[in-house]
C-alpha cells in the first residue's frame, strides 16, 4: 500500500508509531528483573509472578510468521543482516547485538498472538543484560485496516535516532515504563538504546515510523469525543468512549496507582528529616515531573510547634530541596537550597498553602512568569519557568500545611492534567505524612536529648586534690535516650565523691528515673554518709518509687589528704585504676553487690590506698559491652586503652572512646547500641606541706588563738594578702561553734584545718551535736545572727555537713 506523501501523511505515520509497549529487562541468568504493566497486558503474568522467573517461560514465542518469512528473508536493517535470531533464541542466548523480529505466541487457552519485538543487549553496571520491547502487531494491523490502509506489511527494525526530529520522546518516556528502576539505571539503559539504534516500524520498503511508547489516555480533541466517522463503526454513537478508549484510560489510571504505590515504598525509609526530604524529590523526578522544588515552614525545620490554621502572608518558607533533570548547576544559583522567603497572596503558591488544595497551571505565561520572578531579587528565574506546565501540591499532615512542592514539566512534555492533579495531591498527602512523622521524631528526639543533657552534671575539671574529665555518648537512634549518668560531689575534709550509674532500659522513663536517683545521691552524699549506707538508702528509695526502678551504681569517696579511696558497688562494672609509678592498669576487685531496686541485699565498702598521679576510670557498660561478645573482652580492652599515656585528661578520655566505642562497630561485633558515660579522675593528692591542722577547745578564748594560727600559717605559705579575710571568717565560724553548741562543758573539742590548693579551704569541725548552722536575717536591734551573713559575703563558697561525731563548717577563699 502506498504510504502517502506530504506533512499530513508524515503525521499519520508518526501517530501510528504511538503503540503500547511491553518492557522487559532480563539478567545474565535469563531471569526477568523488570516487568512493565504493558508486559502484563501482552503476556499475562503480573509483575509479582514474573520477576525472578525465566524469560523464556513468560514469553513463549517462536519464529517469524509464515506469511512474513519470504518478506523478511534477505532484508537488511541498517548494519544488521536480517532480523537476527528469533525471540526465544535471543532470550536464551542473550545476543550481543540488537535484534528485532515478528513472532507468534502459542499458549494453551489463548488465541494466537502476533508479536513485534526489539531486543537490546545491555552493558551497564548491575545484573541487567537484555532489554526487550514488544507490541501486539495484530492490534496495530487492525487499526491500519480500519483506517483504509489495506494489508500493509509491518516489520520492526532499527534506525539511528538522529533520523527523526522527535527522537527525544523516547528518552523522556522510556524511563516512565521502567517503574521499578532507579533514575540512574533507567538513564543508562536509555542512553544505550539511543546509541544502538532507535526502534522503528517499517510499513513499506522505504518508509519508517519511530516507535514511541504510549499507554495512557489517547490524545483527542475533547474527552469522550468519538473517532472520525471513517474509522468508527456506524452503529457506534458519537461522543461515547470506545472499548479501546476505556482500555487506555484504565491503563492510565492503573499506571498512576502503580506510580503512587512505588513512591510510597521509596519514601520514608528512615525517620531522618533531611533524608526523607531527598527521597520525596528523587521519587518524582523524572518520572512524574522534570523539576521538583520542596518548601517547608520554617518552624518545621527548627523543630518547633506552629499555630493551627492556614499560614498568613508573613509566613516564612524554607527551600529544602530542588531536584531536576536540567544541566547541573542550572537551578543552583537561581534557587539555592537553604533560602527562606515569603510568598505574596496573589501567587499560586500562597493559594495552595491557604486552601490546602493543588493548584494547576497548564502553562506558565509571560505575565505569570514575570510576577513569580519578582520575588527573586537580582535573579531572573523566567528562563527556567516560562512556558512550562506547573503543579503546586501541598504537603499536609493532620490538616496542617507543613509545606508544598512546585512541580514543573519541560515545554516538550505533556502538560499536567486533571489526573496529574489528583495523583500529585495523593503523592503530596503521603509525602506530607512521612515528613510529619520524621519531623515529630526529630522533635521528640531533640526534647529527649535536651532533657537528658540537662540532667547530666557540669562536673568541674578541678576538684580538691584531683582533676576530672567526662564523656557522654548517646546510643544509636533506636536507643538514643538512656539512663546513664556520672557526678562528683564536694565533701567535707577536702574529699570528693565520685559517682557513675546506669538505669536499666531506655527512653524518657529511664532518663527521668536517672534524674531522680542522681538527685538522691547528691543529697545523701552531702550528708556525708558512708558509701555502703548511701547505697542502702538509695536501694530503699528505688523500691518506694516503684517496682521497675532498677539501676547499677558505683560510689567512690576520694580523700586526697589520706591518699585512699572508699568504694561501694551496686551491680556496676568495676573501675580501672592506672598506677602512676609504672603505668600498669588493673581492674579493681570489688564486691559486686546487687543492682539498686532489688532489695534485701547488703552492700560492702572497700578501702584502697592510692598514690599521687594514679588515675581512676569509671564507666557504664555501654562502653565495654558488645552484643555477641563476652563482657570480659571489653573490660580487657578498657584496661589496655586506659593505660596509654596522654598529654591531658581530655586526651586520655578520647583515647578510651576511640579504642572502645569505635571498635564496637567493627565487622562481626554487632555495633554499640547503648549510651556511654565515662568519668576519669587523676588522683593528685594533697601534699603534707599544703595542710595545717590544730585541735581546739570550744571556749571563747580559742577564737583569738584560731585567728593567730591562721595568720601565722598564711605568712609561712606566703599568702599574707588573704590573711585578713581568712582571720575574719575563721573568727565567725569558731565563735558560732562556741556559742551554739548543744552542751556547755569544757570537754567540747573541735579542730581547725587549712588546705592550700587552687583556693584556700578552711574547715572547723566540732563534736557537739549535728545541728547545722543556718543563714538568718538579723534585725537592727539583734546582737547575733550576722556571722554567717559575713561568711556568705566574703567567701567564694561555704557550707556545712554532718559527720559521724558532729558537724563541719567550711569556707573557701580565692587566691590571687
Amino acid at each position: 500500500m502506498d504510504s502517502g506523501t506530504g506533512p499530513t501523511a508524515a503525521r499519520e505515520r508518526a501517530a501510528t508509531g504511538r503503540i503500547p509497549l511491553a518492557v522487559v529487562v532480563v539478567d545474565g541468568d535469563g531471569l526477568v528483573s523488570h516487568w512493565s504493566t504493558g508486559a502484563r497486558s501482552l503476556f499475562g503474568p503480573a509483575r509479582e509472578e514474573a520477576v525472578g522467573r525465566l524469560a523464556t517461560d513468560l514469553m513463549p514465542v517462536s519464529g517469524a510468521l509464515a506469511d512474513d518469512a519470504a518478506h523478511m528473508a534477505g532484508r537488511a536493517y541498517e548494519s544488521y543482516e536480517g532480523l537476527g535470531p528469533g525471540l526465544d533464541d535471543t532470550l536464551s542466548g542473550l545476543t550481543s547485538c540488537p535484534a528485532a523480529g515478528r513472532a507468534t505466541l502459542f499458549e494453551p487457552g489463548r488465541d494466537r498472538l502476533d508479536v513485534l519485538w526489539w531486543a537490546y543487549p545491555l552493558v551497564v553496571p548491575g545484573p541487567e543484560r537484555l532489554l526487550v520491547l514488544a507490541a501486539d502487531a495484530g492490534r496495530l494491523a487492525s487499526e491500519h485496516r480500519a483506517e483504509g490502509r489495506g494489508t500493509e506489511r509491518i516489520v520492526p527494525g532499527f534506525a539511528l535516532h538522529t533520523e527523526f526530529p522527535g527522537s527525544g520522546e523516547l528518552a523522556r518516556r522510556l524511563p516512565e515504563i521502567l517503574p521499578s528502576m532507579s533514575v540512574g539505571e533507567s538513564g543508562r539503559i536509555v542512553a544505550q538504546v539511543l546509541e544502538l539504534g532507535y526502534p522503528v516500524l517499517e510499513f513499506s520498503h522505504h518508509d519508517r515510523v519511530p516507535v514511541t511508547p504510549d499507554w495512557g489516555v489517547p490524545r483527542r480533541v475533547r474527552r469522550g469525543a468519538g473517532r472520525p466517522s471513517a474509522t468508527r463503526d456506524a452503529a457506534e454513537p458519537l461522543g461515547v468512549p470506545t472499548e479501546q478508549d476505556l482500555d487506555l484510560e484504565y491503563a492510565a489510571v492503573r499506571e498512576h496507582l502503580e506510580f503512587l504505590n512505588e513512591v510510597s515504598g521509596r519514601i520514608g525509609s528512615s525517620l531522618d528529616l533531611a533524608r526523607t526530604i531527598g527521597e520525596v524529590g528523587a521519587a518524582v523526578v523524572p518520572r512524574f515531573t522534570d523539576v521538583a522544588g520542596t518548601y517547608l515552614r520554617e518552624q518545621v525545620i527548627a523543630g518547633e510547634g506552629f499555630p493551627d490554621g492556614p499560614p498568613d502572608a508573613a509566613a516564612m518558607w524554607h527551600r529544602v530541596a530542588v531536584e531536576h533533570v536540567d544541566a547541573p548547576g542550572r537551578w543552583d544559583d537561581v534557587v539555592p537550597v537553604g533560602e527562606s522567603m515569603v510568598f505574596p497572596v496573589h501567587t499560586p503558591f500562597f493559594q495552595c498553602m491557604t486552601t490546602g488544595d493543588p493548584v494547576l497551571v497548564p502553562r506558565i505565561s509571560e505575565e505569570m512568569g514575570t510576577a513569580i520572578a519578582a520575588q527573586f531579587e537580582k535573579r531572573d528565574i523566567r528562563p527556567l519557568i516560562n512556558g512550562r506546565s506547573m503543579l503546586v501540591v501541598p504537603l499536609k499532615a493532620r490538616d496542617v500545611v507543613l509545606g508544598f512542592m512546585i512541580l514543573l514539566r519541560h515545554p516538550g512534555r505533556a502538560l499536567f492534567n486533571d489526573m496529574d492533579r489528583v495523583t500529585g495531591a495523593e503523592l503530596a498527602a503521603r509525602a506530607g505524612l512521612v515528613l510529619d512523622n520524621a519531623r515529630m521524631y526529630t522533635y521528640q528526639e531533640s526534647v529527649a536529648d535536651s532533657l537528658q543533657t540537662s540532667m547530666l552534671p557540669r562536673v568541674a575539671p578541678r576538684m580538691a586534690g584531683c582533676d576530672t574529665a567526662t564523656r557522654y555518648l548517646p546510643g544509636t537512634l533506636l536507643g538514643r535516650v538512656g539512663g546513664d549518668w556520672f557526678d562528683s560531689v564536694k565533701l567535707p575534709g577536702s574529699r570528693t565523691a565520685l559517682v557513675v550509674g546506669d538505669v536499666m532500659g531506655h527512653g524518657l522513663n529511664s532518663a527521668a528515673m536517672m534524674g531522680q536517683l542522681r538527685t538522691a545521691v547528691q543529697t545523701m552524699a552531702a550528708l556525708d554518709l558512708a558509701p555502703e549506707q548511701l547505697l542502702r538508702n538509695l536501694d530503699d528509695l528505688a523500691q518506694r518509687l516503684g517496682p521497675h526502678y532498677l539501676a547499677t551504681c558505683l560510689y567512690v569517696v576520694y580523700d586526697p589528704v589520706r591518699g585512699d579511696l572508699l568504694l561501694a558497688n551496686a551491680g556496676h562494672i568495676p573501675p580501672v585504676l592506672v598506677r602512676a609509678a609504672d603505668g600498669r592498669s588493673e581492674l579493681l576487685d570489688l564486691p559486686a553487690g546487687a543492682p539498686i531496686g532489688v532489695g534485701g541485699v547488703a552492700f560492702e565498702c572497700v578501702r584502697m590506698p592510692v598514690e599521687p598521679g594514679d588515675r581512676l576510670v569509671m564507666c557504664t557498660d555501654g562502653l565495654v559491652e558488645v552484643r555477641g561478645e563476652d563482657i570480659g573482652v571489653g573490660l580487657a580492652a578498657l584496661c589496655e586503652s586506659a593505660a596509654h599515656p596522654a598529654a591531658s585528661m581530655d586526651d586520655a578520655c578520647d583515647t578510651v572512646i576511640r579504642a572502645l566505642a569505635a571498635s564496637a562497630w567493627k565487622e562481626g561485633r554487632g555495633g554499640r547500641k547503648d549510651d556511654v558515660a565515662l568519668l576519669m579522675v587523676r588522683l593528685n593528692g594533697i601534699a603534707e606541706r599544703d595542710v595545717a591542722q590544730w585541735e581546739l577547745t570550744l571556749e571563747p578564748r580559742e577564737v583569738g588563738r584560731a585567728r593567730r594560727l591562721v595568720r601565722g600559717q598564711l605568712a609561712a605559705w606566703g599568702l599574707e594578702k588573704a590573711a585578713q579575710s581568712a582571720e575574719l571568717l575563721v573568727s565567725e565560724i569558731v565563735t558560732n561553734a562556741v556559742r551554739h553548741g548543744e552542751t556547755h562543758t569544757d570537754s567540747r573539742r573541735g579542730a581547725l584545718r587549712l588546705v592550700r590548693g587552687d583556693g584556700l579551704l578552711c574547715e572547723v569541725t566540732d563534736d557537739d551535736g549535728h545541728a547545722l548552722p543556718a543563714l538568718t536575717s538579723a534585725g537592727p536591734d539583734d546582737e547575733a545572727g550576722r556571722g554567717l551573713a559575713v561568711v556568705d559575703s566574703v567567701a567564694r563558697e561555704w557550707g556545712a555537713n554532718r559527720t559521724g561525731e558532729g558537724k563541719t563548717v567550711w569556707f573557701e577563699l580565692a587566691l590571687g
